[in-house]
């Protein structure tokens, strides 16, 4: 067995493994981050595309945001959609001037590889049978093997950030660990067409039929949602049934309607919410997906896991300048607030926006007076920016 030694072992090359990575160099912090899956399934797998502002902000601080200010699209403000009239929230209005950028998680995770390999520090993909030891020691390791050879890594501490089937979670005993689920009675249809998006910000929609949301990756590329049951088939959505639905589900009375194009991706992503309590045990911490999951309404899966790496970097930096270890002591607690926040958030907006098919009509009138009065409410506005821009990552 090949033996080397690190500060920080990371395990997975996601955004958060990523991010930790650079914010850890940095701080001048050695670390190694391996990923199992190859470099093109990591950058290419489409995930979210919003970032707020404090992972905007973020990112040009670590010096990667330079790709990000040239092609990220700017929203100040959102559109809700319903009963057949769009109204607008100004975001940045109500928050001082704070706005989320639309720039898909695959080309952040581009400009974070391109900068990782720049420092020179360890980054591999392809490996296999990872394992965490020792966790609660101070020497734990990270074991697996690539093509065919058995590595060690002896690290200070371990950063499971490797989602969440990854094999960090799972090294936490039962009896240490309560695992928070619900899971939701829908999922999304997402595709992504050749079609020039015919609006400059988001709309959210709630109709009959179901929700739908609009969005864009690009100039020439849209990006939309539709609500169907979590357990349907693609092969019961060909592309003129996704069409029809989009365009009946978003349209609205001023004229406004996505524009068509041919759909080149298309999948069904069941929604959940999860959260690991607690998000660190001996020398192990976790992060982004590995520590919790949101549903994709509230576009916070991403800016957790930033906040989360973010954190971790800080309390370890305090930690090598000084031996304080306060901060690596109040990971968890600091971690779940937040996480916690995001999901009550992501909740409302998923139980606000989707209709279930055994909803009672109560429930259908009382979600359209739940939009009504948001629309009509400066204070009910102020807190969906808040909470859709950012809250602080602290």
């Amino acid at each position: 067995m090949q033996t080397s030694r690190t500060q920080v072992g990371i395990v997975g090359a996601g955004p958060a493994g990523l991010i930790l990575g650079h914010l850890l160099h940095g701080h001048g912090i050695d670390s190694v981050i391996l990923e199992r899956r190859d470099r093109h399934h990591v950058i290419e797998r489409v995930r979210a595309g919003v970032l707020e502002q404090g992972t905007v902000d973020l990112l040009h601080a670590m010096g990667v945001g330079d790709r990000l200010a040239r092609e990220g699209m700017r929203h100040d403000g959102i559109h809700l959609a319903f009963g057949g009239e769009r109204h607008r929230i100004d975001m940045a209005a109500l928050t001082g001037g704070r706005a989320i950028t639309v720039y898909g998680q695959n080309e952040v995770v581009k400009d974070l590889i391109a900068a990782r390999e720049a420092t020179g520090r360890p980054l591999s993909f392809d490996v296999d049978d990872v394992s965490v030891h020792d966790v609660t020691s101070s020497r734990p390791s990270i074991r697996y093997s690539r093509d065919g050879v058995a590595h060690e890594v002896q690290c200070d501490f371990i950063a499971g950030c490797d989602g969440f089937h990854g094999v960090c979670r799972p090294s936490i005993p039962t009896e240490a660990l309560t695992l928070y689920t619900r899971d939701y009675p829908f999922a999304w249809l997402g595709i992504l067409a050749h079609a020039a998006p015919s609006l400059d910000e988001l709309v959210y929609a709630l109709h009959d039929r179901g929700f739908a949301l609009f969005s864009m990756r690009s100039s020439s590329v849209t990006r939309l949602y539709l609500q169907c049951a979590p357990d349907d088939d693609l092969a019961n959505w060909p592309d003129d049934r996704i069409w029809d639905e989009l365009l009946m589900r978003l349209s609205t009375r001023d004229g406004w309607r996505p524009a068509v194009g041919p759909i080149f991706q298309k999948g069904i992503t069941p929604m959940r919410s999860v959260v690991a309590d607690p998000m660190q045990y001996g020398r192990l911490f976790l992060a982004g997906d590995a520590a919790h999951i949101v549903p994709p309404t509230g576009a916070k899966g991403l800016n957790l896991a930033a906040a989360d790496v973010w954190r971790l970097a800080t309390a370890l930096a305090a930690y090598y300048a000084d031996g304080d270890e306060r901060d690596l002591q109040a990971y968890s607690t600091r971690g779940l607030r937040r996480a916690w926040w995001a999901q009550r958030f992501s909740w409302w907006m998923t139980s606000t926006l989707h209709r279930a098919d055994d909803a009672p009509p109560f429930d259908r009138r009382r979600q359209q007076a739940e939009l009504d009065y948001l629309v009509q409410s400066t204070a009910a506005m102020t807190s969906l920016a808040e909470n859709y821009v950012g809250l602080p990552f602290a």
